[in-house]
């Protein structure tokens, strides 16, 4: 899997959720190995869309496309110089359940100082988080150069998310996350309460 991380800040998000509904209509139809896209806005203006795409050359083929091209001109005017844009076929996936059915999305951005032990971890916990939070339905990571990751968590609405964060862990499981977090460094969490979700 091949994926691009778009995000930055929009003084109209409205706009940029318009954004995300012309690419399904004007943009998806052709573009060859598309698998999927998550995308929104925090409340206070901080967007993210993540692409997701069967390889990198999938996703060369459809930015050389003219329906990309201008859609993406429109992005930097929205975005203006916060645009960011990264990508990795580095890839992580945990599915509990149908991620386009998720009514709450949070994106996590930070530092993984050992990013074969985290995902070890998260797979022996898995079982227990699964029973712990339903609320929770997966999650993509995606790991960049320097150490760098963004990692997005999909849940089943904001309500049984801030629920289910609230639940006390039990001493192995906390012991377990406490040991997790040393590894998975989180230095910006964004919350989108209105994720715009589609798949190929």
């Amino acid at each position: 899997m091949f994926i691009q991380v778009i995000e930055g800040h929009a003084d109209d998000p409205q706009a940029f959720e318009r954004l995300l509904d012309r690419w399904d209509t004007e943009v998806r139809p052709g573009a060859d190995g598309y698998l999927g896209t998550t995308g929104g806005c925090t409340t206070n203006g901080d967007c993210v869309l993540v692409a997701r795409f069967n390889d990198r050359e999938a996703a060369k083929r459809n930015g050389q496309r003219p329906e990309q091209q201008a859609w993406w001109r429109d992005l930097e005017q929205c975005l203006g110089d916060t645009l960011q844009h990264h990508e990795t076929t580095d890839v992580h996936v945990m599915e509990g359940g149908d991620l386009d059915r998720a009514g709450f999305v949070q994106v996590m951005e930070g530092h993984v100082s050992d990013r074969q032990r985290a995902i070890a971890m998260e797979e022996e916990s898995d079982a227990d988080v699964r029973a712990m939070r339903p609320d929770l339905l997966g999650s993509v990571t995606a790991y960049f150069e320097s150490d760098d990751f963004t990692s997005i968590a999909y849940f089943t609405s904001e309500q049984e998310a801030r629920t289910g964060e609230s639940k006390e862990m039990s001493p192995e499981m906390a012991e377990k996350y406490e040991s997790w977090s040393t590894l998975m460094k989180v230095d910006r969490y964004l919350d989108v309460p209105r994720p715009h979700l589609t798949s190929a």
